[in-house]
């Protein structure tokens, strides 16, 4: 990758002799979406922490927006929003008072500052309870309002540590909807750390999966998918009429890429070696087998997190 935005190498952070962070080499580029993928204590929020300048490593390089944190910490500071999982606002404020502090606290003044947080309200679909007390405010709504903080300096790289966590199903799909769109909308960098899995398949370019300090795969989702489960035999449904079913099996048996048939009623599972799905259909219909429904399992990210961080891993 030319000129990444986030560039890590051999990145290591021990805690005497626990080690949170193992040789981590990663890249993101200017504009993507990554999502940081792994259970409670994998290493993402320390790994997170080195790239603010808020923590130093044991060893390794970090760069960010070309800059080392932990040389220069107030410099990538000035770069770089980051969303915490628990973000503290002034609960006796209103949500437009909060931004304000904030802008003014990152040296912008004071008309400017408003502007810019009544914006950004209206941007995170807040601008109704703009004068509203923030200690009034349901998780969801605390977390918009931490998204506009976040981006109030407007910077380049956005960082989010499990964003989502304690929202309802509808409010996870609504806030990373918002920041799909935003990060479109204002070009922004975004690297998204979670152990919620669905909302990283929604909104992410790729996916790095984080397990016990160590990067153990990265990539977009169906590539790692592909690579992961490549061995592993294409699960077929097939539906046909009920008039055809015994001619279907007969076809079945005689085509060498599948290796096991599973049969109830109309409905046939199909195990192959090989992707066939369209072999099979032309085959289907050159025979006059009415053809009801013909659908290859595809592996996501259930099966990748499966994969990676089931079976005995602990917070």
């Amino acid at each position: 990758m030319d000129n990444p935005i986030i560039r890590v190498r051999q990145l290591t952070k021990r805690y005497g002799n626990f080690t949170a962070v193992n040789q981590l080499d990663l890249d993101i580029a200017a504009g993507e979406i990554f999502g940081l993928l792994g259970p409670n204590g994998a290493g993402k929020s320390t790994t997170i922490l080195m790239l603010l300048g808020l923590s130093e490593p044991t060893s390794g390089e970090i760069g960010v927006c070309n800059i080392d944190p932990v040389r220069s910490p107030i410099a990538v500071k000035r770069l770089v929003g980051y969303l915490p999982d628990n973000i503290g606002f002034y609960e006796s404020w209103t949500a437009l008072e909060n931004l304000i502090l904030t802008a003014q606290l990152n040296g912008i003044p004071y008309e400017e500052a408003r502007q810019r947080s009544l914006s950004l309200l209206e941007k995170v679909g807040l601008q109704d309870v703009a004068e509203k007390k923030v200690g009034k405010f349901s998780r969801g709504m605390r977390q918009r309002l931490g998204l506009a903080d976040s981006l109030i300096k407007d910077p380049k790289v956005l960082i989010l540590d499990e964003p989502t966590l304690g929202l309802d199903p509808m409010g996870v799909k609504d806030f990373t909807s918002l920041i799909l769109r935003l990060s479109r909308e204002e070009k922004l960098t975004v690297l998204l750390s979670s152990h919620q899995l669905y909302q990283v398949q929604k909104i992410c370019d790729r996916v790095g999966l984080f397990i016990k300090g160590k990067l153990v795969a990265d990539g977009p989702i169906q590539d790692l998918a592909s690579r992961l489960f490549q061995d592993r035999p294409r699960n077929i449904q097939l539906k046909v009429s009920r008039t055809d079913t015994q001619r279907t099996h007969n076809i079945l048996k005689e085509m060498s890429a599948i290796k096991s048939i599973k049969q109830n009623d109309d409905v046939f599972h199909i195990d192959a070696d090989e992707t066939i799905v369209h072999h099979l259909a032309k085959e289907l219909v050159d025979h006059d087998i009415t053809i009801m429904q013909l659908q290859q399992r595809a592996y996501g990210i259930e099966d990748i997190y499966a994969h990676y961080f089931e079976g005995g891993l602990t917070k």
